[in-house]
């Protein structure tokens, strides 16, 4: 039976091409053929259900969106969530702008070109808590290089966890490759939940619960870097000229 089981998911993806891809490597830097423009490309490492992944889709409707897993289940209900949200928010049956796919971090070059991709989301990655896994954490300095290659002139990763002894090894890791990081976050909703930001099924549950999420941004790609510094460099112009200590705080 659990054979039957799998054979069936197996056989439902099949069946659709134009959302679930299962073989990626064949896309290799001809992702913007599959979604048939030129739009930026985001991605999420680990999609889980796909609740982050189908509203980010839904949400901005100008960029392409890719989530991925290593198993089938997940990316049938991830095609399940996304195709119910586009009948549901617009009487259609296809989802214009989302590609979920089945693969592993660990080949994610085999997948995609140096700088096809302009957003990487890590969201409530595998905390991977004994220190002889710490490879396998998808901050480790070994998947952040990876991620630097891939991302364009303007590339961000964007990461959030339950887990404070991931957030501190991560802020250790980007640090390690010389990233620049900013709103950097120790508990993200404690004014509240945060409107502007899409979560996801565990964040949801965890936030229910009253627990810190933890988040940061990474801005990878020389262009966006450069307009990092100008804006630090202005905000922190305007504070000197107005001479408040307070205003030096970040807020977040």
């Amino acid at each position: 039976m659990r054979l039957r089981g799998r054979k069936n998911i197996r056989e439902s993806l099949e069946r659709q091409p134009d959302l679930v891809v299962l073989e990626p490597q064949k896309l290799k830097g001809r992702w913007h053929e599959f979604f048939g423009n030129d739009n930026p490309i985001h991605i999420e490492c680990g999609m889980g259900k796909g609740q982050f992944i189908s509203r980010m889709s839904f949400n901005n409707p100008n960029n392409n969106y890719i989530g991925m897993d290593i198993y089938d289940e997940l990316l049938r209900r991830g095609s399940e969530k996304a195709r119910t949200l586009w009948k549901s928010e617009k009487g259609i049956d296809e989802v214009p702008n989302l590609a979920l796919v089945r693969g592993n971090v660990e080949f994610l070059e085999k997948m995609f070109e140096p700088s096809e991709l302009e957003r990487i989301y890590l969201n409530f990655s595998d905390p991977w808590p004994k220190s002889k896994h710490g490879k396998r954490r998808l901050t480790h300095p070994r998947f952040l290089l990876k991620y630097k290659d891939l991302l364009s002139d303007i590339g961000e990763i964007h990461f959030k966890t339950d887990s404070l002894s991931l957030f501190e090894f991560s802020l250790n890791s980007f640090s390690a490759v010389e990233l620049q990081m900013r709103n950097i976050s120790l508990d993200l909703h404690r004014h509240g939940v945060r409107e502007d930001l899409v979560m996801t099924e565990y964040e949801t549950k965890f936030v229910g619960q009253g627990m810190p999420i933890y988040r940061l941004e990474a801005v990878i790609g020389e262009k966006v870097r450069q307009e990092f510094r100008r804006l630090v460099a202005e905000n922190l112009e305007d504070q000197t000229r107005r001479g408040s200590p307070r205003d030096m705080d970040s807020g977040e």
